[in-house]
């Protein structure tokens, strides 16, 4: 499958502590690191171990953390294309704690609206089989290109609130739609909501108790999560979004591609990468088999 990955990429450092900071004073960090991140980061790496044909675009500054970037995904089976955000790359400093809670400091940000040729961006929407797109202000032109050349729209708002306006274009445009529980006081009925408007499948992650889904027939699936020793749970959303778009690509059924889904993001928290290191379908099939018995 051509999937085409579009925002969401930072340079971000990476601070474990055992607990959040409560007094002005001297802590020590269990852990730290400084690497790629972001969300369409995360999904390209995971999609990639899944052979799929990928393409990702990304805005990042002409400095160091921009050529570090560049770097990671040369290395990469995925076609990198970037323009330069005149802010410079984007940076989060990122606080864990032992929960595996966050708190997410962005210490520099994205140009709203670059001056970028969207040409090049809406002939690859058009040869694309999938456009996974990531709300950030740059790519909403890209929904309308989307919507001309028939080519479906995954999108992620992860702890969306169900009001927040940014993501209105985005979740309005969408035909198959990702977001947590975390955010939303009432997921089940924005899920219907959002079915009833012409969605064709919205997705809920909802972190240690699962997922659920509902489908454009009103078709409701839970699936339960499954345990795996947890070192960093960022990437975990995007390493579901991926391997559900995985067990789609392969035409499974909405479970199936659940589960495939579930597992990428269990494999995704054992490490303190965006993408597990030893993640490939060989591996997601055998973790399915072992835990659910059968093939996926």
């Amino acid at each position: 499958m051509n999937v085409l990955v579009v925002g969401g990429c930072s340079y971000n450092s990476m601070i474990y502590l055992d607990e959040f900071p409560r007094e002005t004073e001297t802590h020590r960090a269990k852990n730290f690191q400084e690497t790629v991140g972001s969300t369409g980061a995360g999904k390209t790496l995971n999609l990639c171990r899944f052979g799929m044909n990928v393409t990702f675009h990304a805005m990042i500054g002409r400095d160091r953390y921009g050529e570090s970037i560049k770097r990671t995904f040369a290395a990469e089976p995925a076609t990198f294309l970037h323009d330069v955000d005149p802010n410079g790359t984007e940076r989060h400093v990122n606080l864990m704690n032992a929960d595996g809670e966050r708190i997410s400091i962005f210490v520099v940000e994205a140009t709203p609206e670059p001056d970028i040729d969207y040409g090049r961006l809406n002939d690859l929407v058009e040869t694309s089989e999938a456009l996974l797109i990531n709300p950030v202000d740059y790519t909403r032109p890209l929904l309308s290109a989307a919507e001309r050349h028939d080519t479906p729209i995954w999108c992620d708002v992860h702890a969306y609130d169900g009001e927040d306006p940014h993501f209105d274009a985005f979740v309005e445009a969408a035909d198959y739609l990702f977001m947590s529980e975390e955010g939303i006081d009432d997921p089940s009925g924005f899920m219907h909501e959002r079915v009833e408007a012409g969605t064709d499948l919205v997705v809920c992650t909802r972190g240690a108790d699962g997922s659920t889904a509902l489908t454009s027939d009103g078709t409701w699936i839970e699936t339960p999560a499954e345990p795996f020793e947890m070192v960093d749970t960022n990437g975990a959303g995007d390493a579901y979004v991926s391997g559900f778009l995985h067990g789609h690509a392969q035409e499974k059924d909405v479970e199936t591609c659940m589960r495939l889904g579930t597992l990428a993001g269990g494999l995704a928290v054992g490490s303190y990468e965006l993408a597990h290191p030893d993640l490939s379908v060989d591996r997601l099939t055998a973790e399915y088999e072992r835990r659910y018995g059968g093939d996926p």
